[in-house]
């Protein structure tokens, strides 16, 4: 009882129930009940991750999650605790330099955040408090306090708009915030509220918060003296999200139902999952292998250790001999003291500081992609967008592409072509004026009726349907931007001026460039549609008279219906439904016999690329729509299922219309489509189109884009290949699957690795078509079907052809796809590029998520790893950017190791000469500053701007692509290659000091070197041997490469002689004073130096002088006249792309 008790004052019972119920003003309902306020959270946003008192100790515990900081901590402490041959410092300053430098990156973003939420907290706002408005910050707004917001500003929380200073109860908002859409969105206001606010008793009863921001479930109770509580539904309609901005609208009233972190925009701003690259895979293996030669290296000198120790006068002086007793005491306890000393002097060839290398190659890196002006889209005015740098590599090792269809390949930027009125086809002809037809233009029809045209009732009842069934608002320019805005056409936010337009027309406004087409294609033909003025829709006819009808109910559209209704009502009475959506939703519920005579032309339409829509009516008895109301009503009052209900009733209600006729809008290619997806196939990958469109549609785009050939042979598994009548689906399904698999997958020759279709038109191509419910019976067959096959075979075959499309998809079926070919055989990488709301599923699910800002919002783009301003852009990020990120980061990693066994073989063989007495070969001084400052910043500067191939030839050479595919620089062979060459210069670099150590006395006065002269020696033929190395490995020089080579070196050389010539105080002894001077002052350390290096670089440099260097010539394709007149580019330019234009131009390409 207690605990419920403090759960109900604090808060926390009310999200164990499905509803909440809001007081608006605070004020009881009715008047004379006794009022208890409820507990909901404060209006506070947090997005912050710490703070001042939890950021040590929350920041340490995440970063010493990840295994190789933990490892080094453990090294660290053993190094503090047991007696070990280096001092802590040489693990804890790398450790500290690479906590202290994460701490710092994230405390800073977390600090911003903390301004971020400070900003908007203490933000002013205007609430309504017993009649008077009172000024206060955003974050003390509560649960039921009525809000004022005033145009062009933000709402403060989620509000159920209750008044507006527009004459028809609307305000006008836009969610570009949000969901990216900058096009406005009509809110309506509370129906049959109060308006003056102050003396308003009522309450909200809605559901609890969820993220969904396009989904809301609510009803308002409003109690009037001496009257029966009147309750009105409340749906998104009548919700304005926290975060949405006020537009065209003066002041608006608003009671909060959501605050705070319940807010949909909070909910919504919950992290995606993390995804993790090939690379980090494999670096993990390696890291496995190695630990596995550390833990090898210190069990074999441990063992030989106490094997030599075991000789008779080898562990003891004959002067101080231990008893047995002695011997044996605390022995094991030794022994495994002296596995972990020997783990801590081996403990360097695990590279703590390539994963700060690794973080800031890929953080600087992604700065090259946002900083290419070849993706800059002048239209728009915006370049390419990184929200994740941590998958810039895996952009080189795509093997399957899943594109979208409208608006990535093609523009969504839709345009009337024609239409079909009672089976015959009217085209738009522009150059026809003043005519009765206004435009219309008879073109053909059935074949025995040619040359006639539907009659005049049939086409004004078409245009009329066209002019009221949409959602579309007319835009009312401000006085300042009537001249600027009278000839604009705005759709999403993107300005598309119009041919021809008289001085009064307006702006449309509307969520889809289809309804706005529709409505611009009835105007060119003479309706034009007036706008909505207090749920009165207007229109002007051909005669130019203004027609009126009452809207009374709008039956949305949405992705299982595809289609949408209205109903209005005339002025003389007459109450009519006129209904358009897709062939498939219209013809099951209209009169057959009226079927025929559009079906051909909307096929026909299709086959072409168009979009169609079909449109029909319904006249509606005084009975029918009374029944119908009362349903809508009912439904529009559940607070559970109301969905379910409303799409139950809207079927009722959509049955039984006549056909009118269809409409063919175009959306043409985007630019460059067909070069792009041509390109992507060139290189080796696999393109999916996933599409909701219909398949004629689709198919008719994949002709165009290439993916689809002349010759290609399609293998179709849609709905219509299924109908058999005398057996049952799955077995027909079953039947076409075996059909297929046989002549795509068991009858085809065996493909040869690396070639492409281009170079296999020999072969028989196949291309897959499948439809939606097809899918659905593929990936969530019956019970008692024949299953167990079908996934696999559907998975065979698509692998097998060059291109498979997917028609009339759900965004729940594109992500089932993504993830079925994810976790296929192999695991092969997967990209989705989308650019609307229904891609961003598929786009999360894949590997690498590519985001296209287009005209359906920017939902895509806030949940893509990247995000282009078009789809052409996609050739570069992959083949240019992708194949060089991958080239460089596994050259990094390679090299990390190859220089890490470099540097620790040696110590591993000095062990050996000195008893396993667990004695260094290097200073601390070197041990620490090896990887930090010695060879660290070479190989950062190769990871960002090195080149092996020009960018150029990446682009024209789509075959590149394939070399480094399939994690190919990272597999097993090249890391062998690395190892091998690490463990040979390692053995060179130790013996050949020790042969030149054979006569110690190598100064002219007979001195003898030192074992800290040896480790030296050592150490400066190794420092220069990697750096010069990756100097061998450089294909382009720039100034920045030279400084980092050359300038390590010098620092190298400096920091010896610094450290070594001085004195220092701190240091208990001093090791190396004088030591690198002495050793320079020797001519035979000099030759042994200058020889070693040589004999150490000597097979990269054969490899250089004898392998013949591979051709990357460019394939020669037209150019376009631009392209020619501009002449020849200069290869010295060419070679220059990326951070090096804004470097100097004195940098050269080798390639």
């Amino acid at each position: 009882m207690l605990r419920r008790r403090l759960n109900q004052l604090c808060g926390g019972d009310e999200k164990r129930v499905d509803s909440r119920t809001i007081y608006v003003g605070h004020r009881p309902c009715p008047p004379t009940e006794a009022f208890i306020p409820p507990k909901f959270c404060d209006n506070r946003i947090v997005s912050s991750k710490y703070t001042v008192w939890n950021f040590l100790p929350k920041n340490l515990f995440e970063q010493f999650r990840r295994i190789a900081n933990f490892y080094f901590l453990i090294i660290f402490l053993v190094q503090v605790i047991v007696d070990t041959p280096t001092s802590p410092v040489t693990s804890g300053l790398p450790l500290f330099f690479v906590i202290t430098v994460t701490a710092i990156k994230q405390g800073y973003e977390d600090w911003l955040r903390h301004k971020a939420d400070k900003e908007v907290n203490k933000y002013p706002v205007t609430v309504l408090e017993n009649g008077h408005r009172i000024r206060n910050e955003s974050e003390k707004i509560k649960v039921g306090d009525v809000v004022e917001v005033v145009e062009d500003e933000t709402f403060p929380c989620d509000l159920i708009l209750l008044q507006s200073s527009r004459d028809d109860d609307t305000c006008f908002v836009t969610t570009a915030s949000l969901d990216g859409e900058s096009n406005h969105k009509t809110h309506y206001t509370v129906p049959d509220a109060e308006k003056d606010l102050e003396s308003l008793s009522a309450t909200i009863e809605c559901e609890q918060p969820q993220p969904d921001l396009y989904k809301f479930v609510g009803r308002m109770h409003i109690y009037k003296p001496d009257q029966e509580a009147m309750v009105r539904p409340l749906g998104p309609e009548n919700l304005l999200l926290k975060g949405a901005t006020l537009k065209n609208t003066k002041k608006i009233y608003g009671v909060a139902v959501y605050t705070g972190m319940e807010t949909k925009m909070a909910l919504n701003y919950q992290g995606k999952s993390q995804k993790r690259s090939a690379v980090e895979k494999s670096i993990n293996g390696f890291l496995l292998v190695y630990l596995c030669i550390l833990v090898s290296k210190a069990l074999v000198c441990t063992t030989l250790k106490y094997w030599w120790q075991s000789k008779e006068g080898q562990d003891e002086p004959w002067y101080n001999q231990k008893t047995q007793k002695e011997r044996d005491t605390y022995r094991f306890l030794k022994m495994f003291t002296d596995f972990l000393s020997f783990m801590v002097l081996f403990n360097f060839i695990i590279p703590v500081s390539m994963y700060v290398t690794v973080e800031m190659q890929k953080f600087l890196g992604s700065f090259f992609i946002t900083w290419d002006k070849d993706f800059f889209d002048p239209e728009i005015e915006e370049g390419a967008l990184v929200n994740t740098s941590d998958l810039n590599e895996e952009l080189g090792q795509v093997e399957y592409v899943f594109t979208d269809k409208t608006g990535t390949l093609t523009q969504n930027n839709m345009e009337f072509i024609e239409c079909c009125i009672d089976g015959f086809q009217y085209k738009n002809r522009t150059d026809v004026g003043g005519s009765e037809l206004d435009g219309f233009c008879v073109t053909d029809g059935p074949v025995n009726k040619l040359q006639q045209k539907a009659g005049r009732e049939k086409e004004e009842l078409f245009l009329r349907a066209l002019c009221l069934c949409h959602t579309v608002q007319v835009k009312e320019p401000s006085s300042e931007e009537v001249t600027e805005l009278d000839q604009v056409d705005q759709v999403d936010g993107l300005d598309r001026p119009l041919t021809s337009q008289p001085q009064e027309e307006r702006g449309f406004i509307a969520s889809s460039p289809d309804e706005v087409a529709l409505v611009m294609g009835a105007k060119q033909f003479g309706f034009t549609f007036l706008g909505l003025e207090s749920r009165t829709m207007k229109i002007k006819n051909r005669q130019n008279d203004i027609e009126s009808y009452d809207l009374l109910h709008v039956l949305n559209f949405d992705p299982v219906r595809r289609r949408m209704s209205v109903i209005v009502r005339t002025r003389s009475g007459e109450t009519l439904l006129f209904c358009k959506g897709a062939d498939s939703s219209i013809f099951p519920r209209v009169k057959q016999e009226e079927v025929e005579r559009i079906r051909t032309h909307v096929e026909r339409n299709a086959t072409e690329g168009y979009r169609t829509l079909c449109v029909a009516y319904k006249k509606l008895s005084a009975e029918e729509f009374a029944v119908a109301e009362s349903r809508l009503q009912e439904a529009r009052l559940a607070l559970q299922e109301r969905e379910a209900k409303l799409t139950a009733v809207y079927n009722q209600v959509e049955t039984g219309m006549s056909l009118i006729g269809a409409t063919a809008v175009e959306d043409r290619l985007q630019e460059e489509a067909a070069e792009t997806m041509e390109a992507l196939q060139g290189a080796g990958m696999k393109v999916w189109v996933l599409t909701g469109d219909k398949m004629e549609t689709a198919k008719s785009t994949c002709y165009a884009c290439r993916l689809f050939q002349r010759g290609t042979e399609l293998l179709e598994l849609t709905v219509r290949t299924l109908e058999d009548g005398a057996r049952r689906r799955e077995e027909r399904l079953h039947e076409l699957l075996l059909d297929y698999h046989k002549r795509a997958v068991q009858d085809a020759p065996p493909a040869k690795p690396g070639v492409t279709r281009s170079w296999a038109t020999a072969n028989q191509e196949y291309g897959f078509i499948i439809d939606g419910a097809t899918l659905s019976l593929v990936l969530n067959p019956s019970p008692d079907a024949n299953s167990s096959r079908y996934k696999s075979l559907f998975l065979q075959i698509c692998q097998n052809c060059c291109a498979v499309l997917c028609c009339r998809m759900a965004p729940l079926q594109k992500a089932q796809i993504v993830r079925m070919v994810k976790n296929s055989k192999g695991s092969p990488i997967t990209l989705s590029i989308g650019d609307g709301a229904n891609d961003v599923s598929m786009i999360l699910e894949a590997h690498v998520g590519i985001g296209i800002k287009g005209k359906e919002g920017r939902q895509a783009v806030r949940n893509s790893d990247y995000a282009i301003p078009k789809l052409k852009h996609l050739k570069k990020l992959l083949l240019a950017h992708g194949h060089l990120y991958y080239v460089r980061i596994a050259h990094l990693v390679q090299y990390f190791f190859y220089k890490n066994l470099c540097f620790i073989l040696p110590q591993f063989l000095y062990q050996f000469f000195c008893g396993y007495s667990q004695q260094p070969l290097y200073d601390a001084a070197y041990l620490t500053m090896y990887n930090i400052c010695f060879t660290s910043m070479p190989i950062l500067a190769f990871s960002l701007i090195e080149q092996h191939i020009c960018i150029e030839v990446l682009m024209d050479n789509a075959t590149l692509y394939r070399e480094v595919a399939k994690n190919a620089m990272l597999r097993w062979g090249p890391f062998l290659y690395w190892t091998v060459l690490g463990v040979f210069q390692g053995l060179l670099f130790f013996f050949g000091v020790r042969f030149l150590f054979s006569n110690a006395a190598l100064q002219d006065n007979g001195q003898v070197f030192g074992n800290w002269s040896y480790g030296t020696i050592v150490f400066t033929v190794l420092v220069f041997t990697v750096t010069l190395k990756l100097a061998l490995d450089t294909r382009h020089w720039t100034w920045v490469n030279h400084f980092v080579i050359w300038g390590s070196l010098a620092f190298y050389v400096f920091f010896s002689f610094f450290w070594g010539g001085i004195i220092w105080p701190f240091l208990r002894q001093q090791r190396l004073y004088f030591v690198f001077a002495n050793m320079l002052s020797s001519v035979s350390a000099w030759l042994v130096i200058i020889l070693l290096i040589l004999l150490s670089l000597l097979p990269d440099i054969l490899l250089l002088i004898f392998r013949k260097p591979k051709s990357h010539a460019r394939q020669r394709k037209p150019r376009p006249p631009q392209a020619a007149a501009s002449g020849p580019q200069s290869t010295q330019a060419s070679a220059r792309p990326l951070l090096m234009r804004t470097f100097s131009e004195e940098s050269n390409t080798v390639i």
